[in-house]
């Protein structure tokens, strides 16, 4: 199983076996309790011969790389982004799915060919199962390339606009316009769009436009303020958005890290607006197998006290979408990796058998 993630930091970090084991031991200690953890403690559970002042001078040299760090209120310490993106990389031992959790996740998804409700118990079930939110990004929708577009003037201000696709679908939307047009000036404002935008996918042509409409002032060329203002009248409404099923949610209010008032109506707040998240998942349809974000790897403030793991699902061997679990950077990695891999190859298959 290939993971994949976007920053590695921890490559260059060369520790001795000894030093590995015991911040190891750390990391597996601090995962099942949350609570930092002291020199005794690791001298207790190691069961290495070695003095509690030995494994304190090895956790301050973790600490100095950038491993671990000491929340101000204890002895103990707890890993960094750094530290689990290490242990994640070099240190996991995926384990093997548990068969009752296998069985069960076939058996919910092999029956089910609706395919709204087969998102949905996907994303109920990745949650069941591991007590975290469970996300699943609906499907991409087919990607739509514009070869043509025409302009015609109808009366009381109104222009049918015809959209010509590659696979030669015919898109018709009539737009108001604030005054009248006259034929030329609609044949110009297409033929500008038809030689700058022919040829481009419709959700980066609204890009685009959008761009350029507020790169605009009043000396611009009339023809091509109104030709974008014409367009962007008409993909507003026909964009296709990305969506995505979240569930369980809740569950992250039980981790005491991710318990703050402030901080989960941030992230919850977050999960509505979707974009964030969306752009996390977009970056994840181009991985092979297993993505992990650890923290701040996300690149979104909002998760830097989450780790987001994900896996494509396909269709024919066509990435549609992705799906995952987020909870708090310290879940059960070698737990939660092998249920979304699994996830992700029979949602793929149960899709791949209803189509």
């Amino acid at each position: 199983m290939s993971k994949q993630h976007k920053h590695s930091n921890s490559d260059s970090i060369i520790l001795s076996d000894r030093s590995l084991f015991l911040f190891k031991s750390l990391v597996d200690h601090f995962i099942n309790d949350g609570q930092p953890v002291g020199s005794r403690t690791l001298a207790r559970d190691t069961g290495l011969d070695l003095s509690p002042a030995t494994i304190r001078n090895i956790m301050a040299d973790l600490e100095d790389l950038g491993l671990l760090h000491s929340p101000h209120t204890s002895a103990g310490r707890v890993p960094t982004v750094k530290g689990y993106r290490l242990f994640v990389d070099s240190l996991l031992r995926i384990e093997n799915i548990d068969q009752i959790d296998a069985k069960h996740i076939a058996s919910e998804l092999e029956k089910e060919h609706d395919v709204n409700i087969l998102m949905e118990k996907t994303s109920n079930m990745l949650s069941e199962i591991t007590h975290l939110a469970g996300i699943v990004m609906l499907p991409r929708q087919k990607r739509q390339v514009l070869k043509q577009i025409e302009f015609v003037s109808l009366s009381q201000n109104r222009v049918l606009v015809i959209l010509i696709m590659s696979d030669e679908e015919i898109q018709n939307r009539v737009i108001h316009t604030a005054k009248h047009y006259s034929a030329s000036d609609l044949q110009e404002a297409s033929n500008f769009l038809n030689r700058h935008y022919s040829g481009k996918d419709l959700n980066k042509i609204r890009e685009g436009l959008l761009a350029d409409l507020n790169k605009m002032r009043e000396d611009v060329n009339k023809t091509m303020q109104t030709a974008i203002e014409f367009a962007t009248s008409v993909l507003e409404g026909g964009e296709l958005k990305g969506d995505y099923i979240l569930a369980g949610q809740t569950n992250l209010m039980d981790f005491a890290e991710l318990s703050d008032v402030d901080k989960l109506k941030r992230l919850f707040d977050s999960f509505n607006q979707k974009r964030d998240l969306l752009h996390l998942l977009e970056q994840s349809i181009n991985a092979k197998g297993v993505q992990i974000f650890i923290g701040e790897e996300s690149g979104y403030d909002v998760l830097d006290n989450c780790s987001v793991v994900t896996s494509p699902y396909e269709i024919d061997g066509r990435i549609l979408g992705v799906l995952g679990v987020i909870g708090p950077t310290r879940m059960n990695y070698q737990r939660i990796i092998p249920i979304v891999d699994i996830t992700a190859r029979m949602l793929s298959s149960a899709l791949n058998s209803s189509n």
